[in-house]
């Protein structure tokens, strides 16, 4: 026959009662006593009844059992407290870092120009003063790169004048040889030019007449 479900509120016919803890009871301690055997594991169980009579079992001394229970507990109230303590202190900590943000912000719109109306006079101050600072600054960085960049091409310009020598060196010899065998020929023929028009032929005959000149019709 299955049983049916029990509703699980207060019994309230004493006698009922006092058969259901008495069964239930018996059926705990023995359930601990199992627990501890078959797991080796360190049980303890207090009953009190509803006369305030105890019922108590425990695998091992039961003040011992107590104590160890009061440690653990301290220790995970100890835990407690100080998890609490670190989320209080993480809100604060997020509390100050919001406001410092918004302070950021509203000190960026103020040098963008923005919201300058509820400013004073020393606080326009501070904010020119900042600007100058800032401009300073982005001129000194761009005047470094400017060297820096010079100083890179000057490299490069110095490693291509090398490389441009050392080309020299290797294909420019021949075309100097070239070019002065070239200039060494042209003066040989321009040479034999000059004696060839200057020196008098030898094939050129020439006629001598003595007395009055003859007088042709």
């Amino acid at each position: 026959m299955v049983r049916g479900k029990i509703e699980m509120k207060r019994i309230e016919n004493a006698t009922s009662r006092q058969v259901t803890f008495s069964k239930r009871r018996n059926g705990l301690l023995k359930k601990a006593f199992e627990l501890s055997v078959l797991c080796d594991a360190q049980v303890s169980v207090i009953i009190f009844s509803q006369k305030g009579r105890l019922y108590e079992f425990s695998s091992s001394d039961m003040q011992e059992t107590i104590k160890r229970y009061h440690k653990h507990a301290k220790a995970g109230q100890t835990n407690k407290i100080e998890v609490e303590e670190y989320v209080e202190q993480l809100k604060h900590e997020s509390t100050a870092m919001a406001k410092k943000i918004e302070n950021l912000e509203a000190s960026q719109r103020k040098l963008l120009g923005h919201g300058l109306d509820s400013c004073s006079v020393e606080e326009l101050q501070e904010i020119t003063g900042q600007l100058e600072r800032s401009v300073r600054k982005i001129r000194e960085r761009k005047a470094h790169l400017f060297a820096e960049q010079m100083e890179q091409l000057r490299a490069k310009e110095r490693l291509l004048l090398e490389e441009n020598a050392k080309l020299s060196e290797e294909f420019g010899a021949q075309p100097r040889l070239l070019l002065q065998q070239q200039q060494l020929s042209v003066e040989e023929k321009g040479a034999v030019s000059y004696w060839s028009l200057s020196s008098p032929s030898s094939e050129v005959e020439t006629e001598l007449f003595i007395g009055p000149p003859v007088t042709r019709c």
